[in-house]
């Protein structure tokens, strides 16, 4: 049955009792010391008069400049829901009153960090503020192309942690460059219940709440799923698909390792825990053949569409790879975690990105400023991104379940970040030629090595 939770107000209620509590008589009337007067007895003295606050700064006038946030897509509010119908508001009065007017720059993404470099080289870069993934991001950040969240925040208003408008994300390098407004991002085992039900599989979030949800278990249901219901010699229905590198990346992130190391700047091919999740990975191919290869070519991209077709039971996809329009019903559960891994990484965010502020940008922290004040809103979620998460999900329990376990636990994948990193030879010797584990970690060592090397510090 499917089912869409209830938009809460929860947030919203709590926050206008609080305001409510601490709003208190600051004005008028003359404040007594609480003791009653008495016939014959010396009236009471007068408390203090209140101090008068000092008049609030007026705000800086800006003269009408235009400020840019910039992303691959739309960054503009669409006035489709409440909360979006909110923010067009608080947008439109935040320009009046610092007098800008801000802009919304939509740059195709295979165009837009070719601009930021040359825009940011030239000492003006075309926004302000701009979207960028994290294997973006560090190379810019190694070469002094993008501001400090400390250049352009303060201790006082450290991204407003009363309301938490924002939040810094994971730093780079050891040096925290990034921000965004807290929102619901993750990728998990999302599987298709109507071939569950078909096929008389237990549910996976019932062995998820139970403790049973391991790469043991993963295995039995994919090959219990893998099978040739007609019985005219042909595989009908599979226990997995999905492109291979992402699968490699997220059993690996979920084993406690990585194909690259950025903090110690090191290869991680060769680390135990990234071996032995690629051994699993190469075993759900070559040896048990759970996985379904539609194009032909298991190191396509286009795998990672595979599961569409609606005869694959598990598939790895992120939040806005699924949609309540897909044709048949699913749910989702965390990857299971590894024999070496450990509840901090759940699975590899290889598109992980933020917010920065590129060098040559002026006055970033009243930039920075603005733009937080323009999610200075009515709260009408229960949590971030439960709006996004109720478009793309139908079960409440999904929602929760990305909520609660998924959302916040992927391991930032940065192998992209260097030049020629050799994660697909390394995959491709495996999972297409056959190759030892072990023996191809130790041939593209050496050039992991050297393409960390090239990117330097």
């Amino acid at each position: 049955m499917k089912r869409r939770p209830k938009m809460g107000l929860v947030l919203g209620m709590s926050l206008t009792l609080l305001l409510s509590a601490c709003s208190g008589n600051n004005g008028g009337g003359a404040a007594t010391n609480g003791a009653a007067a008495t016939p014959g007895s010396e009236p009471a003295a007068s408390a203090a008069p209140a101090e008068t606050a000092a008049p609030e700064a007026a705000p800086p006038d800006l003269g009408g400049r235009v400020l840019k946030f910039a992303a691959w897509w739309d960054l503009k509010p669409a006035g489709n829901t409440a909360s979006e119908k909110e923010r067009l508001a608080k947008i439109a009065e935040v320009e009046k009153k610092y007098n800008v007017k801000i802009e919304f720059v939509n740059v195709p993404f295979e165009e837009y960090m070719p601009k930021f470099t040359a825009t940011v080289l030239t000492g003006e870069p075309f926004a302000d503020i701009m979207q960028m993934e994290y294997k973006s991001a560090l190379p810019a950040a190694l070469k002094g192309q993008l501001l400090k969240v400390d250049e352009f925040t303060s201790p006082e208003d450290d991204i407003n942690q009363e309301k938490k408008l924002m939040v810094r994300t994971p730093a780079i390098a050891g040096q925290e460059y990034g921000f965004d407004n807290p929102g619901m991002a993750g990728s998990g085992i999302h599987y298709n219940r109507d071939l569950f039900k078909k096929l008389g599989l237990p549910d996976l979030q019932e062995l998820y709440a139970g403790g049973q949800w391991n790469w043991d278990k993963f295995l039995e249901i994919a090959k219990q799923a893998t099978k040739d219901t007609d019985n005219d010699g042909k595989t009908d229905t599979y226990g997995f698909s999905g492109w291979s590198i992402d699968i490699a990346r997220n059993f690996v992130a979920a084993n406690g390792g990585a194909f690259v190391d950025p903090e110690n700047k090191a290869e991680g091919f060769t680390n135990p825990n990234t071996i032995e999740a690629v051994e699993f990975v190469n075993k759900l191919y070559n040896v048990e053949n759970v996985v379904k290869n539609k194009t032909g070519d298991r190191m396509n991209y286009e795998e990672f569409n595979t599961f569409k077709d609606g005869d694959v039971a598990m598939f790895p996809a992120p939040i806005w790879a699924v949609s309540s329009e897909l044709p048949f019903d699913f749910g989702v559960v965390p990857f299971p975690v590894g024999p070496h891994g450990s509840d901090k990484f759940t699975f590899a965010d290889s598109g992980s990105a933020a917010k920065f502020i590129p060098k040559g940008v002026k006055d970033p922290q009243l930039v920075y400023k603005i733009y937080e004040e323009t999610f200075d809103i009515a709260q009408t979620e229960d949590f971030p991104g439960q709006e996004w998460l109720e478009g793309q999900y139908n079960h409440e329990e999904d929602i929760m379940m990305m909520k609660d376990n998924i959302n916040g636990k992927g391991q930032i994948v940065l192998e992209d970040a260097y030049p020629d990193y050799p994660t697909g030879k390394f995959l491709t010797d495996i999972l297409v030629n056959s190759q030892s584990v072990t023996a191809s970690a130790q041939k593209y060592k050496p050039e992991a090595e050297a393409s960390i090397g090239k990117l330097g510090n």
